[in-house]
């Protein structure tokens, strides 16, 4: 039982690994900020829950997983407020820069 623990885990970190440098990478490649911003924020999201999800079925039940479910869900809403907030002001100031351009 504890080898499929392990694999289980290990495949879920893996793919919580992919989705943060496919989050890099689409950092380094999209043109806008708007579409950097979608695409960071949801493989951010992805991979940090697949990484917590990962360490939590290795901890077991205990305050650990707690921690981890709060963590997350902070990380969770933190991320969907900056990134609202940066879409604002990015959506703002195109707006002034093609007036003026």
């Amino acid at each position: 039982m504890q080898t499929a623990l392990d694999i289980a885990s290990g495949t879920m970190l893996c793919f919580g690994i992919f989705f943060f440098l496919s989050g890099i990478i689409a950092l380094w490649r999209f043109p806008d900020t708007l579409s950097r911003l979608h695409a960071i924020t949801k493989a951010d999201n992805l991979g940090l829950g697949l990484i917590v999800l990962a360490v939590a079925l290795q901890t077991g039940w205990s305050i650990i997983l707690l921690k981890l479910a709060a963590i997350y869900l902070l990380a969770l809403y933190g991320a969907a407020i900056n990134g609202y907030l940066i879409a604002r002001y990015a959506h703002r100031h195109r707006d002034v820069q093609e007036e003026q351009g």
